[in-house]
């Protein structure tokens, strides 16, 4: 992804990136219009506004990231930009202090185990259970992750996506039946589970719900990664 930086910009991509910015402006209003609906969640929106491009014009996925690839290298500012939510809601979190990371040690484990021992009893093949495992984590991380425990990497990368727009258009109702109001906890289950999806909807939830959520995004990224490997390394 640093690469893109050091690629032209040829025509085709700034069309892509165009297209993509477009529909996602759009989805914003289409969002708006629907006072903020899940279902309506701009990421769904943009990502089939997207797709109808791509079909339409006949261009497969690979050539959709090669010509948008300034996007792709982008999102490593933005993930490391998510430490300023952490750093202005810093003494809240040192106030909660071991809680959190318990919270979401629980969340990072019970999350991919469920959708794991579903495919498990289904009798699916080794390597989708295995993939299925880093399904709650951002995409580098999870496609790495997946490919050291006998995963497929590019199946990974689906999970992830569509964990973190199911996660973002079913959690305020999730939250509603389960009578979960705290605002801490919402954040450390929409970035604990939801990833980089989740934490993007806390933002707009307010600068305290995206501290947590960035802390789960963070810490249970971290962990997955790190101990999938291991533990595949131990049991296989």
């Amino acid at each position: 992804m640093i690469n893109a930086l050091n690629q032209p910009l040829t025509f085709s991509g700034i069309l892509w990136l165009c297209v993509s910015i477009m529909g996602y402006v759009v989805a914003l209003w289409v969002n708006k219009k629907c006072n903020g609906h899940p279902v309506a969640h701009p990421i769904v929106f943009t990502a089939a506004f997207v797709s109808l491009g791509l079909y339409l014009s006949n261009t497969s996925v690979v050539e959709y990231q090669q010509a948008a690839s300034l996007l792709h290298w982008l999102l490593g500012p933005v993930t490391v930009a998510l430490a300023w939510p952490i750093y202005r809601q810093w003494q809240r979190l040192k106030h909660y202090g071991w809680r959190l990371f318990v919270s979401i040690g629980f969340g990072g484990v019970i999350a991919p185990i469920t959708a794991w021992f579903t495919l498990f009893v289904l009798d699916a093949p080794m390597a989708l259970q295995m993939t299925m495992l880093a399904k709650s984590i951002t995409t580098p991380l999870a496609m790495e992750a997946s490919a050291h425990i006998g995963g497929i990497p590019a199946l990974a990368a689906v999970f992830v996506i569509s964990t973190g727009i199911v996660g973002a258009i079913v959690a305020t109702g999730v939250f509603s039946v389960f009578n979960v109001w705290e605002r801490q906890a919402q954040g450390i289950a929409l970035g604990t589970v939801a990833h980089a999806v989740g934490t993007a909807k806390s933002i707009h939830m307010g600068e305290d719900v995206a501290a947590m959520a960035t802390l789960g995004l963070c810490v249970n990224g971290i962990f997955t990664a790190l101990a999938l490997p291991v533990v595949f390394s131990i049991f296989v």
